[in-house]
């Protein structure tokens, strides 16, 4: 699927390179980041949010070449001021970003993308980088739905990518959203099994005040392993994007008598904010109730990321944000008999993860992280017998309280910076033991990034240390980027 992908991307490159003159705004970039730690594992964030492309390793050296271009398909000329105004109307772009890490032992197309778009209408096909939600992409400790952890997932849809108005409401209506269908390939429980993603936002006001609510709704359906093949055909597919009750293969391995209520493995999020500009300051706020079933949609679930983001204007200090996150709640207020484990699923035993990261917040803990701390803990080998993986179980630590803070600031004209501090209470999943009692750990960061004013190289200088009682680390990333043309 990643070849479908990578062909259109690679043949319109080499048609630009011999027809550069008559597309916009053409970037070939290189560039290498090397990170080192203290222990065999990297601090949490120099690996976490960063699409996958950094390693676990105690040292690595992760290399990336990147083109991407934007081509104006139309030209929209008008007057402003007695000025004559270009404007692009119809814009196609792509992009492809080759990265090699792990020793030089991994090469990947972190990105292999083309889109299509009008105003903020966009249809895309590829693998990109999207952070779904309204939180903020390089402060937040990422959204509950898909936060830039994992690398992307290859897929096609239509989204639109920022509020646009609702005609006939004077303005006052807005709304944004997307709309995909992706493929989550082999390295998990079930082979070859589907992604399926929609989202809704809807916001109200004109002024310096508006308020907003949206949906986020995913699934991974119609997945196989060995001869167990689990609905694909289009009616499931409108199974899955209706959320009806359905027997999609996976009935038959009800576990103590509780069948699955719909079919593939599903999950979202409700979120909802609010936004105030004054002279001199712009306020977000926003908050996230994750569901894995329908019982979760209720004023009673206390589950949630909470934020507030501050943007100041024409300061030197650009921007803080502060997030609350609880998710020990779930759906226990229901029934103990049928409590839920976020971001784990009984049949698709690999749950919210892509290629051994999650997809989500990076707070939580597969497997593959958690053997970091306790050797007793080990990843599953997703090619072996079934009877040797049990479900529910490679998310080992989905039930955390915390808070995180995250500020962006500018040292000089040519320096900015970002520092990250996290603190975490885990209380590891409903079946955990080794997080008993609960266990408390801090992960922080300080980040800067150097691009002389005229030049062809930016730079990259990061350190990070984690410490509690999960364990300590401490690491360094060192980077740096040359724009080639």
């Amino acid at each position: 699927m990643i070849k479908f992908f990578l062909l259109p991307v690679i043949a319109s490159v080499c048609f630009v390179s011999g027809n550069a003159q008559f597309f916009d705004s053409l970037s070939v970039t290189a560039g290498s980041l090397g990170t080192a730690a203290s222990k065999s594992y990297q601090p949490v964030w120099l690996t976490s949010n960063r699409f996958g492309v950094i390693t676990d390793k105690q040292a690595d050296l992760s290399t990336n070449l990147s083109i991407v271009n934007k081509h104006a398909l139309t030209i929209k000329e008008y007057l402003d001021d007695d000025l004559l105004v270009h404007q692009n109307n119809i814009v196609f772009s792509y992009g492809l970003n080759l990265v090699n890490n792990n020793h030089f032992k991994n090469s990947i197309a972190e990105q292999a993308f083309a889109k299509l778009e009008y105003k903020n209408w966009s249809l895309r096909v590829g693998r990109f980088e999207e952070t779904l939600g309204d939180v903020d992409r390089n402060l937040s400790s990422g959204s509950l739905g898909v936060s830039g952890n994992a690398l992307p997932i290859p897929k096609i849809g239509i989204a639109v990518t920022d509020y646009t108005l609702v005609p006939f409401t004077n303005g006052w209506l807005q709304f944004k959203g997307s709309f995909a269908h992706g493929w989550f390939g082999n390295n998990r429980y079930m082979k070859n099994a589907y992604y399926h993603e929609k989202t809704l936002y809807v916001r109200i006001g004109k002024g310096r005040f508006k308020v907003y609510g949206g949906l986020q709704h995913y699934a991974e359906w119609g997945g196989n392993r060995g001869n167990k093949q689990l609905e694909r055909s289009w009616k499931g597919f409108w199974d899955v994007v209706l959320v009806k009750q359905a027997d999609d293969g996976s009935v038959g391995t009800a576990v103590n008598g509780i069948q699955p209520s719909r079919a593939g493995d599903q999950r979202g999020l409700i979120e909802a904010g609010a936004d105030l500009e004054t002279d001199k300051l712009i306020f977000h706020g926003y908050a996230q109730v994750p569901f894995e079933s329908g019982e979760e949609i209720d004023t009673r679930n206390r589950s949630v990321l909470a934020g507030l983001a501050v943007s100041f204007k024409e300061s030197w200090f650009n921007k803080i944000v502060a997030e609350f996150l609880y998710t020990k709640n779930m759906n226990e207020f229901v029934s103990v008999k049928q409590r839920n484990s976020y971001y784990n699923n009984g049949y698709y035993r690999t749950g919210w993860e892509y290629e051994n990261r999650i997809i989500g917040t990076p707070l939580f803990m597969n497997r593959t992280t958690a053997s970091h701390y306790f050797s007793d803990i080990q990843p599953f080998d997703w090619n072996a017998a079934e009877n040797t993986i049990p479900g529910n179980l490679n998310i080992v630590d989905n039930r955390i309280s915390g808070i995180h803070v995250g500020a962006q600031y500018t040292v000089n004209p040519v320096i900015a910076a970002r520092t990250l501090f996290t603190y975490t209470r885990n209380y590891g999943t409903w079946y955990a033991s080794e997080f008993e009692p609960v266990k408390v750990q801090f992960y922080t960061l300080q980040e800067f990034t150097i691009a002389p004013v005229n030049s062809r190289w930016a730079f990259k200088l990061a350190a990070a240390v984690d410490f509690g009682q999960l364990g300590a680390n401490a690491g360094a990333m060192l980077g740096c980027s040359y724009k080639i043309f």
